[in-house]
């Protein structure tokens, strides 16, 4: 029979006007229905389909696997390499965290991120890492974070693996203390003290280095000192028949003290300066003219002579320095307690050079230096002249010398942009492969970031880092460690002691 397709359709029905609203809306409800019934008729029947799996689905390979060397059994895949970027790598794997420098080194405190203990040691770091280029270190951070906390316990714990700690500059006499518990020297320097620091002390001559040599070297860190002085009383650079008058000026006051078989003082340099003819007569060509060239000169250092540092630094040492000493640091909390700097640079000069031709000789072992409220001293040139030389040596001499300041905009007031105090301060920051940064005000983000280039997250940990919680940027890797103190190096430690009595 032919296939026949019945089409079924809806019509309206009619309403009279005058029925009431009930009847009205029961017709337009059948009439709904009626439509829908229309279209579901209207529709081609669809055929049922049968439970359970499809035959036209059916496997490729056995129960077995796959047959053949294809079959990526026996060890025998070798699949392309794969490369990616960090950022592709952390979404990828998110779990995993940095596995640390390592166990040698002196012990810090916790890394957060991966649970686990870390630990630091610039020396054993050097040559290891990738990247690790020097063993100088920055340590920056606010007033109560903690900073000066982890300063003193990596100077104690690093006592335990043979190190030696020298401090240069106390400002605040927070290291005597230390000093005494580990058994060290401390030397206190200022007005009304008996301490006594002659800066031209001659170290003893190395192993090795014979006399002639080791004289010329004397030679030049003594002038060196001289002129560091000098510019910083003057505070501009010296002119080159200044040059010549400290060094005519040197020769003489050594002639005459070795003369006399003792070591020559400031003072005695002073005396030359301050005498025309004396000058004069060691250069007859230039006579009449280096007298009047070294004015200048005479009446800056006059004022370690007669003025607010006098006896300090122009009389024999009261102490020899002991190199073999667990540390040694140098108290000048009298000074620079009026707001002038200049006295505790001048101090911090002497002091830095009589430390460092001590520390001249590289068999002497591995010492850290560290220079405490390194901001005080970034307006001064001379002395930022002695710390880079200090730092480009460190390598050589097996020093580590640590910078503590409080803000790295710090580092921006040594001058404006591209003069020489500012280069020497980046360049101080750029010869310290560990950064290490405590919590920093919230003005103060930009140009932390700039300076250490540090990303968004790193900016963004460091604005809610908490006490003695920092930032480490090791040879360009980061960690945020938790600093733990014993509780015999809290209670030494404590610089808030009168806060709370």
């Amino acid at each position: 029979m032919p296939n026949r397709t019945t089409r079924a359709s809806a019509s309206p029905l009619f309403v009279p006007r005058k029925t009431d609203r009930r009847t009205a809306r029961a017709a337009r409800d059948q009439f709904a229905a009626a439509r829908d019934k229309a279209r579901q008729a209207a529709r081609p029947e669809t055929r049922r389909t049968t439970t359970g799996i499809d035959p036209e689905l059916r496997a490729t390979y056995p129960a077995s696997g796959r047959p053949g060397p294809a079959s990526a059994r026996g060890g025998r895949l070798k699949l392309p390499a794969h490369r990616m970027t960090t950022a592709t790598a952390s979404g990828a794997y998110p779990f995993l965290a940095e596995g640390g420098l390592g166990a040698q080194g002196i012990y810090v405190g916790r890394d957060v991120h991966a649970e686990a203990a870390f630990t630091y040691d610039p020396f054993a770091l050097y040559g290891r890492l990738d990247g690790f280029t020097n063993p100088n270190i920055l340590l920056a951070g606010v007033i109560g974070m903690g900073k000066s906390a982890l300063a003193k316990s990596l100077a104690v714990r690093a006592v335990a693996f043979g190190y030696r700690i020298y401090v240069p500059c106390d400002p605040k006499g927070e290291w005597t203390v230390v000093a005494q518990a580990l058994g060290g020297q401390t030397i206190a320097l200022g007005p009304g003290l008996p301490g006594r620091l002659n800066p031209l002390d001659a170290p003893a001559r190395p192993y090795g280095v014979s006399e002639d040599d080791w004289a010329g070297e004397v030679r030049k860190r003594r002038l060196l000192l001289l002129g560091s002085l000098a510019k910083t009383v003057l505070r501009r650079d010296l002119h080159p028949m200044e040059h010549t008058a400290l060094d005519v000026a040197l020769d003489q006051a050594v002639t005459h003290a070795e003369a006399a078989g003792t070591t020559p003082l400031l003072g005695d340099v002073a005396y030359v300066l301050g005498s025309p003819e004396r000058l004069d007569a060691a250069l007859g060509d230039l006579s009449g003219r280096l007298g009047r060239a070294a004015e200048d000169l005479a009446h800056a250092l006059r004022r370690l002579v007669h003025g607010d540092l006098a006896g300090m630094f122009d009389a024999p040492s009261t102490v020899a320095f002991d190199p073999a000493a667990p540390m040694l640091s140098i108290d000048l909390s009298r000074l620079g307690g009026t707001g002038d700097d200049t006295a505790l640079v001048l101090a911090m000069t002497c002091s830095s050079a009589w430390m460092e031709s001590a520390l001249a000789d590289p068999t002497g072992g591995r010492r850290w230096v560290i220079y405490d409220e390194a901001w005080r001293v970034m307006r001064h040139v001379a002395l930022l002249e002695r710390m880079q030389s200090q730092w480009k040596l460190s390598r050589g001499l097996g020093i580590a010398n640590m910078m503590v300041i409080h803000r790295l905009s710090d580092l921006l007031t040594a001058g404006d942009a591209g003069s020489r105090g500012r280069a020497l301060a980046e360049g101080l920051l750029t010869d310290c492969s560990t950064r290490i940064i405590y919590r920093q005000e919230a003005d103060q983000l930009g140009s932390a970031a700039a300076l250490l280039g540090l990303t968004g997250v790193e900016t963004q940990a460091v604005s809610a880092l908490t006490k003695g919680r920092g930032l480490w940027k090791v040879a360009g890797r980061s960690f945020i460690t938790q600093h733990l103190l014993h509780p015999h190096e809290r209670e030494l430690f404590d610089t808030d002691a009168r806060m709370h009595t």
